[in-house]
């Protein structure tokens, strides 16, 4: 019943910019002025390097920062909420394999058995109901030294393995109702648990001062403000507000979503709010993560990634106290690899409490949609199950034709 995000594209497998602000805004301008006849000329004494050299083998990557202190140094313990679904189970084991404590917070105790090494000394699975406050509390507190939090869970499924009951349970229960769902009660409750617990501190992107780091890292979803916009916001920022799972908000997730957040921001706990765009398991993996902020970012990525991005946030205090989105760039060759850390994008990243400006959005949104999949780009086009290369190729997608297609949860007699 817990799956683990939101899929946009919605394929038939599933279906960053970093860059400051300010540097966007710059760049916009330069786009701008290119219309002088000198602002690109090369100058007649610069010597020019030809592409075949340039690029003939994959650049050194060199950093001057420190490497972090292994994670299972800085972490006692992590629960992982909706540890069984596709995104959350990755979690776990990439946790696992860290040497990380982690305690399961599950539904299904069986499934989590078969999902995992139950003999595994650092797991603990515990049946939780995450639509319970007192539950969710409860587990943290007796879950042994448990210092911070993932949220990998969501009261909406379309998993095949459903029961009848589990659907309608799902439909009815969850995703109508947002004050029932687990994202609303869950969430928080998880936040209001270790509100009080020992920060957890790392000096910052090489600075001598220590910074927090996140209690909570949740697993969003891309879109979850776009519902809202104005209609002249969504008619000038069509490709990412006429998306399919925008365009259709099945039982309206989206907003079940963005309350979530806003619950979590508001509990008193540091947190780190990520917002992948669609995930797609054929995606190239171990590539290059894109973040950006304005909820503009539409593309692909993998499962994969999107799992060791949020276990690489609980060791991020450049995230802490911020919302952002990722799509990746697929790695060619050797020359997108994922940067050695995450600290230097997240760090030029704007905090929830200052706000992203309007035309920072617009401005992040006009570079994003050039790094659209296909050769199209247009994701607004896209009926949900469509891929891109389908849309290249004018083929209908699995759920039919734009307009016509219905979202892959149905209501069940």
């Amino acid at each position: 019943m817990y799956t683990s995000t939101i899929q946009h594209e919605q394929e038939d497998d599933s279906n960053k910019m970093m860059i400051r602000p300010t540097t966007i805004v710059a760049l916009v301008a330069l786009i701008t002025l290119s219309s002088t006849t000198t602002a690109f000329q090369t100058p007649s004494n610069t010597r020019i390097i030809s592409t075949t050299t340039l690029f003939s083998t994959p650049p050194e990557r060199t950093t001057d920062q420190p490497p972090k202190p292994p994670l299972s140094t800085l972490v006692k313990r992590v629960a992982v909420a909706g540890a069984t679904g596709r995104t959350g189970k990755l979690v776990v084991q990439q946790l696992l394999s860290q040497n990380v404590p982690v305690l399961a917070l599950v539904r299904d105790t069986d499934k989590a058995m078969s999902a995992f090494d139950p003999t595994n000394e650092l797991l603990t699975i515990r049946k939780t109901d995450l639509g319970s406050k007192d539950d969710v509390i409860t587990a943290i507190q007796e879950g042994e030294g448990v210092d911070c939090a993932m949220w990998c869970a969501t009261g909406f499924s379309d998993a095949p393995d459903q029961s009848i009951w589990d659907k309608v349970s799902a439909i009815f229960g969850f995703a109508t109702n947002s004050q029932g769902s687990i994202d609303a009660v869950g969430l928080p409750a998880l936040g209001e648990a270790l509100a009080k617990s020992p920060k957890r501190t790392l000096n910052a992107n090489g600075s001598d001062k220590s910074a927090p780091l996140p209690k909570v890292v949740m697993l969003s979803s891309a879109g979850v403000t776009r519902p809202d916009w104005t209609d002249e916001k969504k008619s000038a920022l069509e490709g990412c507000a006429g998306i399919p799972i925008v365009r259709l908000n099945p039982f309206g997730i989206l907003g079940v979503k963005k309350q979530s957040e806003e619950e979590l921001r508001n509990c008193g706990t540091e947190y780190t709010i990520f917002r992948p765009g669609g995930l797609n398991d054929k995606w190239p993996k171990n590539s290059r993560p894109i973040f950006s902020q304005g909820d503009v970012a539409v593309g692909r990525i993998n499962r994969e990634d999107v799992a060791t991005i949020l276990v690489d946030l609980l060791s991020t205090p450049e995230a802490t106290g911020k919302t952002f989105e990722g799509v990746s760039i697929a790695n060619s060759d050797g020359y997108y690899p994922p940067a050695e850390s995450l600290s230097v994008a997240l760090d030029r990243l704007i905090l929830d409490k200052d706000g992203v400006s309007e035309d920072v959005a617009r401005a992040t949104y006009a570079i994003m949609q050039q790094l659209l999949p296909g050769e199209k780009q247009a994701a607004a086009e896209l009926a949900m199950g469509q891929t891109y290369e389908q849309l290249d190729k004018e083929e209908i997608g699995r759920l039919g034709a734009r307009g016509t297609e219905e979202a892959p949860i149905v209501k069940t007699a």
